[in-house]
């Protein structure tokens, strides 16, 4: 009888951001759209950068780089927004958008391709995990608690 092999292979997505890359699974990517000039959010955070119109809704548009600390600013030039599934359930927030600095690249994901770097057991804001793949350094965000910090600064 020939022996089963099972592949994890996951399609996933390399989105440039100031100062590195963000991975994310393929299918939390909505679409990723041209960069427009965002309404203001008042007393919002630095890196809550405003809301965009994106298919009847009104998206909260943040800067992961500005979230996690490894920007203080961030450049508009050639930007993209990445429009994300939100994982919460939160019906009034179904979706958020995250500044990109560029175009997203496709990859696929194998469990020996994607291998942890850093300090495991602290990470800044929104950052699950450091990861290498290939000879691509990333960052896996962690989307839960971007929703939540987005939410706080929203209602705030």
């Amino acid at each position: 009888m020939a022996e089963l092999t099972t592949s994890r292979e996951i399609r996933g997505v390399m989105i440039p951001v100031t100062g590195g890359r963000v991975l994310l699974p393929n299918a939390t990517v909505a679409e990723v759209i041209t960069y427009a000039t965002p309404e203001k959010i008042a007393n919002a955070p630095p890196w809550l950068l405003g809301r965009l119109s994106w298919r009847g809704w009104r998206l909260p548009l943040f800067s992961f780089a500005m979230l996690s600390g490894g920007a203080r600013q961030e450049s508009y030039t050639n930007a993209k927004v990445a429009v994300l599934k939100a994982l919460g359930g939160n019906a009034k927030m179904p979706f958020l958008a995250m500044l990109a600095q560029g175009f997203p690249r496709l990859t696929t994901i194998t469990p020996d391709l994607l291998i942890p770097t850093g300090d495991e057991s602290a990470h800044p804001p929104g950052v699950h995990a450091q990861v290498l793949v290939r000879d691509d350094q990333a960052v896996i965000p962690n989307l839960g608690q971007i929703e939540q910090l987005v939410s706080q600064a929203l209602a705030a």
